[in-house]
């Protein structure tokens, strides 16, 4: 054994800092640590230093980080909703225009094959993202008609106003490709056969005697809305509460109880 050798062999190693780990391990991508008794379906699986999940392995000899890594993934839903928030984000940023395959992928710290397995093109991943945040309205049950209409516009207010800036920024390009419209969109992320919030509304009014029973056209019922829905898309700001009680008490109840309106 030489001196140099040795002395190495001598000198006392410092022990790792409580804590340490490996850079897959530190990884704040994707792959950090699922919680137990997480599952998902096979290959399913993305791990922390963005390797490909089995099927996408590299070849023999390849570093040893995505094997260190295994025990860090996110798998399943845990995985798929990781996958749509990165999604998210990257649509803020860039819009429709640069929301590509590539830049979801790096933004999630996987790779493309982890997002075709789920989505096979760019408007699959669009509209499983929006549908992710496309979450439904509070709907109140106050008991009194206008009570309802009211805070379910100031939910609807407080909720839709950044989605309708997204909307009308940030896909713009995807209108004028798809040549889809706003509300062709809005039908999509809606689940289908369902009433509208104010078709519900009115429902309920009717059975408590605040409304007689007879037919009301759509347009009428969703009038508050729609007119929520303008004042958005005009100021890209929240709509006043003054404004929104306006359109129930000036506009919409009136309406309602108008002869001829059936």
């Amino acid at each position: 054994m030489s001196r140099e050798h040795e002395r190495n062999a001598g000198e006392p190693q410092a022990p790792a800092a409580p804590g340490d780990s490996t850079a897959a391990d530190r990884s704040t991508a994707l792959g950090d640590s699922a919680a137990p008794g997480d599952s998902a379906a096979p290959g399913d699986s993305v791990a922390a230093d963005g390797s490909a999940a089995p099927g996408d392995r590299a070849a023999p000899g390849g570093s040893a980080a995505s094997h260190d890594s295994a025990a860090s993934r996110r798998r399943g839903a845990k995985l798929e909703d990781a996958l749509l928030d990165a999604a998210w984000d990257v649509l803020l940023e860039h819009g429709y225009h640069g929301f590509t395959f590539e830049a979801v992928a790096t933004r999630a710290g996987t790779s493309r094959p982890v997002l075709y397995r789920r989505w096979p093109h760019r408007d699959a991943l669009l509209l499983a993202t929006l549908t992710r945040y496309w979450r439904p309205i509070a709907l109140p049950d106050t008991g009194n008609l206008r009570d309802d209409a009211i805070g379910f516009l100031r939910n609807a207010d407080a909720d839709r106003a950044g989605m309708i800036t997204l909307m009308s920024v940030q896909l713009v390009d995807y209108f004028q490709d798809t040549g889809t419209s706003l509300g062709e969109l809005r039908d999509t992320l809606l689940p289908p056969g369902h009433p509208t919030a104010f078709e519900t509304i009115v429902a309920r009014a009717v059975r408590r005697g605040e409304l007689p029973d007879v037919p009301r056209p759509p347009r009428v019922l969703n009038l508050p809305l729609d007119l929520l829905r303008h004042d958005l898309f005009m100021t890209m700001r929240p709509v006043p509460d003054e404004a929104i009680e306006e359109i129930v008490d000036d506009v919409w109840l009136p309406l309602l109880r108008a002869p001829g309106t059936a």
